[in-house]
């Protein structure tokens, strides 16, 4: 798929922060993607109100911490507010399905599920590009985020591929099963291989973290769980390096 009908991203190889109520009332107000927001612990007051109705309003999620935090980011005037500016814009999954069949193209979209490594984040990233994935899905909470690091693992993958950012993994995925996609969950927890599943059909790939692996809840609305022949001593692969195995199956089966 070419990205080229998606908005050209701005190219900022590090995160930017932003401090000060009134700051960070107006990078939201612009149109800034924030990555993360620190606000200190019983902060007050009218101009505050009115953050935390941005806030409500944008579904950002804020994170309370002791000033003492604050002021080890930074020793400037935050006002008890220290926002992250993604170096990424992120989009909506319910904007992305359809386009990818308006093109008249099978999806293939990637979802990854509490993967905490930047690295790993990146490397997914670069190899999904590559396999010509049209999406990938990450969680608002418990995944990495996607800084600096992340990018130049990806090498640059990040700018290419749309990131969605979604506050419920779980509804996602039954909105794109209302899409037409199947879920499939690539683990342990199957007899079934990654053979098994017919990819030239609209799919999901869902991948989870080395060590909780994917949530039960998506586990359980999937339609098929697969899972990586092993024959070594060794029980597992790098997320990243599964991901690779289980998309080039799919790209394998789609060009066959």
């Amino acid at each position: 798929m070419s990205f080229n009908q998606y908005p050209k991203r701005e190219s900022r190889e590090n995160n930017q922060m932003v401090f000060g109520i009134r700051a960070v009332i107006e990078a939201i107000r612009s149109g800034k993607e924030i990555e993360s927001l620190l606000v200190q612990r019983g902060l007050g007051g009218e101009l505050f109100f009115e953050l935390k109705s941005l806030l409500n309003q944008y579904k950002i999620e804020s994170q309370q911490v002791p000033i003492e935090k604050l002021n080890r980011v930074t020793t400037k005037n935050h006002q008890g507010i220290i926002a992250i500016i993604s170096p990424i814009t992120y989009y909506k999954i319910e904007d992305v399905v359809p386009m990818i069949f308006e093109k008249g193209e099978v999806p293939l979209i990637l979802i990854l599920d509490g993967i905490t490594d930047v690295r790993n984040i990146g490397a997914i990233a670069r190899t999904a590009e590559c396999a010509g994935v049209h999406a990938i899905i990450v969680p608002a909470k418990g995944s990495a985020q996607i800084n600096a690091d992340a990018i130049k693992t990806s090498a640059g993958a990040l700018y290419k591929i749309p990131v969605c950012r979604e506050t419920s993994l779980l509804q996602t995925a039954k909105f794109l099963q209302a899409s037409g996609l199947q879920l499939v969950c690539c683990t342990e927890k199957t007899n079934d291989f990654i053979y098994t599943p017919d990819y030239t059909a609209p799919t999901v790939i869902i991948m989870g973290s080395e060590d909780e692996g994917i949530s039960n809840e998506l586990i359980r609305i999937s339609d098929h769980l697969a899972k990586i022949p092993m024959f070594g001593e060794i029980e597992s692969l790098n997320v990243s390096v599964s991901t690779g195995v289980i998309l080039f199956e799919a790209i394998r089966q789609r060009r066959g």
